[in-house]
């Protein structure tokens, strides 16, 4: 396995990564813990060292998870997680909201060294950036956790390139996370650039475009009632049935460079995450 350095930091990670929240929820029902253990074994036995969870996975369950099946091989294998969302404090229901407060940061990170079985975390992404926090105190937090000893290295996830320009003023960012696939290019716009002039790492998810680059659905594929894609635009039936002439001319062009399409179920699989260089 081909390892790559995320950022200036000395962070080194294989080049194929294995992210775990389909194991725990958003792509139907969780998988068999004990399957699911099995099958971060097997990664590691390929080669994988680089490996992502965060706190909301569950939420908690799946740190738990990856803490359990990585803890005979810790010091082997690279474990990034990330923190930024909290529960509404009435108890209500729906989707955890947005919590990059630094006491909140410091609570989460106490959890996941709990969870994960770590006396530090490799790699502690900001899950999403809170537009009621400034990005400064949130990496001051960072870096205040760093010199502790409790965190090695500060990620960002779908941030923009200012945002990243001002957190990496004051705590250095080893690594950004995005959505990036043939199927979803954004990045290449402005992020990419920045983060190859600042020497950060980028780390895609959803390289398998959620599944669908795989070529195992189309507009019949029916989704289980907690698969979150029956409530993203690009997964409706109308917009797969528009959007299989892609898979068609990719299928195409696997054919004649004599290689060919995953076929292969999207989850939890579709969660691996393929580290390229920030000048990808």
């Amino acid at each position: 396995m081909e390892t790559r350095k995320l950022g200036n930091g000395g962070l080194e990670v294989s080049a194929i990564g294995l992210g775990c929240m389909g194991m725990s929820q958003s792509y139907g029902l969780p998988g068999d813990k004990g399957e699911m253990i099995a099958l971060i074994h097997a990664a590691v036995e390929r080669g994988v060292t680089f490996f992502d969870t965060a706190e909301v996975y569950g939420p908690f369950v799946n740190e738990e998870l990856v803490g359990e099946a990585l803890a005979p091989v810790r010091d082997q294998v690279v474990i990034a997680t990330k923190f930024g969302f909290g529960r509404d404090p009435s108890g209500g229901p729906g989707l955890p909201l947005v919590n990059s407060q630094p006491a909140h940061i410091r609570q989460a990170v106490e959890g996941s060294l709990r969870r994960l079985r770590v006396e530090v975390i490799d790699l502690l992404y900001q899950h999403r950036v809170d537009p009621d926090v400034p990005i400064e105190d949130v990496a001051g937090a960072v870096k205040e956790l760093i010199q502790a000893g409790k965190v090695k290295q500060f990620g960002l996830s779908e941030a923009s390139a200012a945002t990243i320009r001002r957190a990496h003023a004051v705590q250095p960012v080893a690594a950004v996370q995005s959505e990036y696939s043939l199927w979803f290019r954004r990045p290449e716009e402005e992020v990419l650039p920045t983060l190859e002039e600042l020497g950060i790492g980028f780390v895609p998810f959803s390289p398998l475009g959620k599944g669908f680059l795989t070529g195992t659905i189309d507009q019949n594929t029916q989704f289980t009632s907690n698969d979150f894609r029956n409530i993203i635009p690009r997964f409706t039936p109308e917009a797969r049935r528009a959007n299989q002439v892609f898979i068609d001319w990719l299928r195409a062009f696997a054919e004649r460079k004599g290689a060919c399409l995953l076929y292969t179920s999207p989850s939890p699989r579709d969660r691996t995450r393929s580290r390229m260089p920030s000048s990808a």
